[in-house]
């Protein structure tokens, strides 16, 4: 293995780690270890940039898909520099600048990650911006690219439109000459207008109505990151051959541990769905759902997002920028519902 002027074991790092399900404030503990060694097929990073989404919400209230077991580090994506290459590893070295998507572990210093799942990243690029598109990106990106077969002139609806997928699918769909209706609070109503969409208050008694006045013939495809019923409203948006993609689940109203039962309506609702669509009785429309993983896929859309953000078509909004010590208060944020795109940690 290589290391960059002995970094490694010698030196050590914050990290930030979960206790267990509860209130932010209370369940995050940041402390000093001794920075990992890469293993064979892996590298150590110094992180720039870490993410904070609500994944880390579901797992706070341990209703993630794919929990973790407590106590962990929290941490979806990271942006950061190779200090340490392990054994077997070819193709990266020591100062590359790269990103990844551990799915937990971004909330430290010093981050030993899969050599395999590590993407380029270009070095005139913000660390806060260039993390904002590691996840929340390519899920926008490869959700519109892969999932629908929308055309300039078609009007979608994007839920979330002031979140951290939300604001990036909008700028996407709009800079393909979509147009995009977005539901959002009120307060964050400006925010979504400035982002070229449409703005719907999310808690519109009646919102299949509200979209149907904006777009009669109904809409080519809806954005979901809710779930349950609202997945039947979705539906109900659509127009003949459009698309529904769910790509998250709200986990209100759930308590702590049940971290499957919020993801099930919208396996069983995609289930029912597909099978009447082969009977012919959806009209055409069709349900799916997406879920974001690495790999060479993930790596062509990463590319393809820095370079709009080089070019200035794409412009992450970051909500907040805090130390690794500031977790508690970027979660906070999140649960109250008071932010407008991504916030990020700054090792």
């Amino acid at each position: 293995m290589t290391a960059d002027a002995g970094l490694g074991t010698a030196l050590s790092g914050a990290k930030v780690t979960m206790t267990g399900s509860g209130r932010p404030e209370e369940r995050l503990v940041t402390a000093r270890e001794a920075a990992p060694s890469a293993g064979r097929g892996k590298v150590v990073v110094r992180v720039e940039a870490a993410g904070v989404s609500f994944a880390e919400v579901q797992m706070l209230q341990h209703l993630h898909p794919f929990p973790p077991g407590f106590p962990f580090v929290p941490g979806y994506d990271l942006v950061g520099r190779i200090t340490e290459v392990g054994e077997g590893v070819t193709g990266w070295r020591t100062g590359d600048r790269v990103a990844a998507m551990p799915r937990y572990g971004a909330w430290q210093e010093y981050v030993e990650t899969a050599a395999k799942d590590l993407a380029p990243v270009p070095e005139e690029l913000d660390a806060a911006e260039a993390v904002a598109l590691v996840t929340n990106g390519v899920t926008a990106y490869q959700m519109l690219d892969r999932l629908t077969g929308l055309a300039p002139g078609d009007t979608v609806l994007v839920h979330g439109a002031s979140g951290g997928v939300g604001t990036l699918l909008t700028q996407l769909a709009v800079h393909r000459g979509l147009r995009v209706i977005g539901t959002a609070s009120p307060a964050k109503h400006d925010a979504v207008r400035a982002l070229g969409a449409e703005p719907l208050d999310y808690r519109t008694p009646d919102l299949t109505a509200a979209v149907r006045e904006l777009a009669p013939q109904g809409v080519a495809a809806v954005f979901d990151h809710i779930g349950g019923r609202g997945l039947d409203a979705g539906w109900a948006m659509l127009a003949e051959g459009g698309t529904l993609v769910s790509f998250d689940s709200s986990v209100a109203g759930y308590r702590p541990g049940q971290w499957f039962r919020p993801h099930v309506p919208a396996l069983v609702r995609t289930g029912r769905r597909f099978v009447a669509r082969l009977l012919g009785l959806t009209g055409g429309r069709r349900m799916t759902m997406y879920y974001v993983k690495p790999g060479t896929a993930f790596n062509t859309a990463l590319d393809a997002l820095y370079e709009l953000l080089a070019e200035g078509v794409l412009k992450p909004q970051i909500a907040g920028r805090h130390p690794l010590d500031g977790a508690a208060t970027a979660l906070r944020e999140l649960l109250d519902g008071r932010s407008v795109g991504k916030h990020v940690l700054l090792p």
